[in-house]
C-alpha cells in the first residue's frame, strides 16, 4: 500500500504545469534529436544543462530524463525510412526495419517500433518503482569500503563492455578519475593538480568537461563527414499491423523488454549493449529467424523495446545507489550536484518529489512519445531535410553562452574549447570518451569512500576484504578484469607458440 501512496504523490508532482511542460519539451527535443543523426543524447544533454540551473531540481531531471528516453523512440525513425542510426541504440534496426521500409511496410514498422518502445518503457518504470525502494534498503546497510568496491566495479565494468580497445577504456577511466581530482582537497584544503590556476581551485567544470568532450567535438566529427541523406520515396503506409504480424512481433518485445530490463541496469550497458543482445536472440530464438536479413519484424521488435527498457532502468543504480550507469547517467549524476543534491540510497527519504516525480514522469513521457512518434512522421522526416550547414553555427554559439553562464567566467569556455579539441582526438584515436565521463564523476565519490573507510580501519587495508559486501563485489570486479584479460593473454602465448 506503500508503494501506491508513494506513486500516487510522484503523479501528483509530475503531473504539475511546470513538470508536465518540460517532460513534452524534453521527449520532442529527444525525439528531435534522436531523428537527427550524428548528434545523440549524450552531446544534447551536456549543452542543456546550463538550462537546468534556474530550473528547480525535479523539473530539471523530469526534462534530461525525457531527451534520453525520447532518443531511443526517434532513432528508429531514421533507421526505417533511411537506413541512417539516429542513435547508437538503433543501428541494430537499420538491419531489418529498412528492409520492411522497402518492402512497403514502412508504416508497421514504426508502429512496431512505437507500440514496442511504449510498452517496455512502460513495464522498466513499474520495475523502477517496485525495485527502487527495496534497493534503497539494501544500500544503507552498505559501509565506506562497501561503495568503495561498488564504484571500482562500476568502472571496471564499464570499461569492460566499452566499445573498441579494453586498454584505451581502461586509460580514459583512470584519465577521468584523475581529472575529477583537480581542485581542493576537502579534508586538508590543499590544493593540487591546479598548476597555480586559481580558477581550477573549484575543480574542472563538469559542463566544461561534457560539452567539449560530448558536443563541440561531435559537431567538428560530423562536419568532416560528408552528408548523404536521402529520404525514402517509398510514401508510408497503414500503420496498422496484420494478425501474423502481430503474432511474430509479440513474443520479441516480451522478450526485448525481459533483456533490456537486465543489461539497463549494468553498469556501462544501457541501451546499445541491450538493443544488439536482443537482435542476437532473436535471431535463435523466433519462429520468423528463416526472414532475417529480408525485413524480419522480429528485428524491430525485440531491439526496439530492449533499448527503451534499458534507458528507464539504467536509473534504478542512480537513485538507489547513486552509481551511473552509461554517459547519460553520469551527466544526470552532474545535473544532481549541481543542483546540490547527491545521489544516492537517502534520495528516497531527503527527495521523495524528485525520486518519485522522476519515476511517474518516465511513465507519462512513454505516453506523449507514442502521441508524438506515430502522427507526427511526415514532420520528423522534413525535419531530416534541414541541411547540417544551418545547424551547427547556432549550437556553437548555444554552447559558448552556455558555458560562459555556469560561473559567469570566460575561462570555462576556454576549457570547453581544450575539452573539444580532447575529444575531437580521443575519437580519432577510437578511444570512447564514455568511461571518462564516468571516472570523472565518480572520482571523487571514490577517494572520499576510500579515505572514510581507511580512517575508520585505522589504516587497515584488509577492511575491504574484511567486509562480506565488498569482498564479494571485489572478487566480481576481479573476475570480469581477468575475462577482460584472456583474449589478450592467448593471443600472446598463441604468437609466442608461433615464433
Amino acid at each position: 500500500m506503500d508503494i501506491l501512496g508513494n506513486l500516487a504523490h510522484g503523479f501528483g508532482v509530475a503531473l504539475s504545469f511546470q513538470n508536465l511542460l518540460f517532460a513534452l519539451i524534453g521527449a520532442l527535443i529527444g525525439t528531435a534529436i534522436g531523428v537527427l543523426p550524428g548528434i545523440g543524447p549524450v552531446a544534447t544533454i551536456s549543452l542543456l544543462l546550463p538550462i537546468t540551473f534556474g530550473q528547480p531540481a525535479t523539473t530539471a531531471i523530469i526534462m534530461l530524463a525525457g531527451i534520453y528516453y525520447g532518443a531511443q523512440y526517434g532513432g528508429s525513425t531514421t533507421a526505417i525510412l533511411l537506413n541512417l542510426p539516429g542513435e547508437i541504440s538503433s543501428v541494430v534496426t537499420t538491419l531489418e526495419g529498412y528492409k520492411m521500409a522497402r518492402n512497403g511496410r514502412a508504416g508497421a514498422a514504426l508502429a512496431t517500433s512505437a507500440l514496442g518502445s511504449f510498452f517496455a518503457g512502460s513495464v522498466a518504470t513499474v520495475l523502477v518503482a517496485a525495485s527502487g525502494p527495496l534497493l534503497t534498503s539494501v544500500a544503507l546497510s552498505f559501509g565506506p569500503a562497501d561503495y568503495f568496491s561498488l564504484m571500482l566495479l562500476g568502472l571496471i565494468i564499464s570499461a569492460v563492455l566499452a566499445q573498441g580497445s579494453v586498454l584505451k577504456s581502461v586509460a580514459m577511466v583512470v584519465m577521468g578519475v584523475l581529472l575529477g581530482l583537480v581542485g581542493t582537497d576537502v579534508q586538508t584544503g590543499q590544493q593540487r593538480f591546479t598548476f597555480g590556476i586559481p580558477e581550477l581551485s573549484d575543480g574542472i567544470s563538469f559542463v566544461a568537461l561534457a560539452m567539449g568532450m560530448f558536443g563541440i567535438a561531435e559537431i567538428i566529427l560530423n562536419l568532416e563527414r560528408p552528408e548523404a541523406r536521402s529520404v525514402l520515396k517509398t510514401k508510408v503506409d497503414s500503420l496498422w499491423l496484420t494478425k501474423e504480424e502481430w503474432k511474430r512481433a509479440t513474443p520479441s518485445v516480451l522478450r526485448g523488454t525481459v533483456v533490456g530490463s537486465v543489461l539497463g541496469i549494468l553498469p556501462g550497458g544501457g541501451a546499445s549493449l541491450a538493443a544488439f543482445g536482443s537482435y542476437m536472440m532473436e535471431r535463435k530464438m523466433s519462429k520468423g529467424r528463416h526472414m532475417f536479413g529480408q525485413g524480419a519484424i522480429e528485428g524491430v521488435a525485440g531491439p526496439e523495446a530492449a533499448n527503451n527498457a534499458a534507458a528507464q532502468t539504467s536509473f534504478i543504480p542512480l537513485l538507489t545507489l547513486g552509481i551511473p550507469a552509461n554517459a547519460v547517467m553520469a551527466l544526470m549524476v552532474g545535473a544532481l550536484i549541481i543542483q546540490g543534491i547527491q545521489p544516492g540510497p537517502r534520495m528516497v527519504e531527503s527527495q521523495p518529489d524528485l525520486f518519485w516525480g522522476l519515476i511517474c514522469s518516465m511513465w507519462i513521457g512513454n505516453v506523449m512519445l507514442l502521441v508524438i512518434n506515430l502522427p507526427m512522421i511526415g514532420m520528423w522526416v522534413k525535419l531530416l531535410q534541414v541541411p547540417y550547414k544551418f545547424l551547427y553555427p547556432s549550437i556553437l554559439v548555444f554552447c559558448c553562452i552556455g558555458a560562459y553562464s555556469v560561473n559567469n567566467n570566460v575561462f570555462d569556455v576556454y576549457s570547453t574549447v581544450l575539452f573539444a579539441i580532447f575529444g575531437y582526438f580521443c575519437n580519432k584515436l577510437r578511444m570512447e570518451p564514455a568511461p571518462l565521463l564516468i571516472g570523472f564523476v565518480l572520482g571523487p565519490m571514490m577517494e572520499e569512500h576510500l579515505r572514510r573507510a581507511m580512517l575508520l580501519s585505522r589504516g587497515d587495508p584488509m577492511v575491504f576484504l574484511q567486509r562480506p559486501i565488498s569482498a564479494t563485489l571485489l572478487a566480481i570486479a576481479a573476475i570480469a578484469l581477468l575475462a577482460m584479460m584472456l583474449p589478450n593473454l592467448r593471443k600472446g602465448k598463441e604468437a609466442a607458440m608461433a615464433g
